[in-house]
């Protein structure tokens, strides 16, 4: 299958050429910022931050310092734009820190998009799903393809797709993975449902606070109500067959199911969402 064409290379003289203008420019080094003169930037990939984490960071960095300084670049007004580093940034200004230590880069607009993207993704402590839009505002916005994104932020092709998937979850279904109440494995096998079924058994998992593997058995349940009530052929899936369920998953980045009755014979299902996916899939199966 013939790939897509991409920016990828694009991408990297983007980056090598405002490197090198960086590294030329003499503004380009370790500052100590006044914390009101720097602005959220538009690419900053955070949904929501723990205000307990945040206050945690805060008494560290009021004990300890900030350790890792931020990275910021000059705008206009004398004022800097965030490109890494928010919640060193706000829990500075809780502990009620008047100036911080900064990294001031002098890079363009389109650059300073992607490294705010990748630096966020690769050094901050994201959610899944605040990882999965930063990845695909790298697609969107810079023609990447999974593998192309994968090698930016320094993945693999497998945990890219698995992460951009997350996208196709329902709202509420991706609400309570943003706030800790699902975690990725869970939202993998809810992504087997849709609609009023998804969100539902969502709410159900993160009231029992089921494990992902009890996710599973139950998504499975309902998706296939007919399988669950057929009496000629129960068949308990083996623990080795879920094992393996799971690694050809991880190992080709999408949902994969073994599906088989008592005479041992069955099929193998792998799903994808787009050709994209799907030229994932086939690199690994070559």
């Amino acid at each position: 299958m013939v790939k897509k064409p991409g920016l990828g290379r694009g991408l990297d003289m983007l980056l090598s050429s405002a490197v090198k203008d960086d590294a030329a420019n003499k503004d380009s080094e370790l500052k100590k910022l006044p914390v009101e003169k720097i602005r959220k930037g538009e690419y900053q990939p955070r949904l929501s931050i723990d205000p307990d984490a945040l206050q945690e960071l805060a008494e560290s960095i009021k004990a300890q310092g900030l350790v890792q300084p931020i990275v910021v670049r000059r705008i206009d007004g004398g004022e800097y734009e965030l490109i890494a580093g928010e919640r060193r940034w706000r829990a500075s200004q809780i502990a009620g820190m008047h100036t911080i230590p900064a990294i001031v880069r002098d890079i363009p607009d389109q650059a300073a998009a992607a490294m705010s993207l990748i630096e966020n993704i690769q050094r901050e402590d994201l959610n899944p799903l605040e990882e999965a839009i930063a990845m695909s505002r790298l697609i969107a916005d810079f023609g990447l393809t999974h593998q192309q994104t994968a090698e930016s932020v320094g993945r693999s092709r497998a945990a890219v797709s698995n992460l951009l998937r997350l996208l196709d979850l329902e709202e509420t279904t991706k609400e309570l993975l943003d706030t800790g109440k699902l975690d990725m494995g869970h939202a993998r096998a809810l992504l087997a449902l849709s609609g009023a079924k998804q969100v539902e058994t969502a709410h159900i998992v993160a009231k029992k606070e089921l494990s992902v593997r009890e996710t599973e058995k139950l998504v499975k349940k309902i998706a296939n109500p007919e399988l669950a009530a057929d009496k000629k052929t129960p068949v308990k899936k083996a623990l080795e067959v879920q094992k393996l369920e799971e690694s050809l998953s991880q190992t080709l980045g999408a949902q994969v199911a073994i599906q088989y009755n008592n005479k041992g014979k069955g099929k193998l299902v792998v799903e994808y969402n787009n050709l994209d996916e799907l030229d994932g899939i086939l690199e690994h199966i070559k």
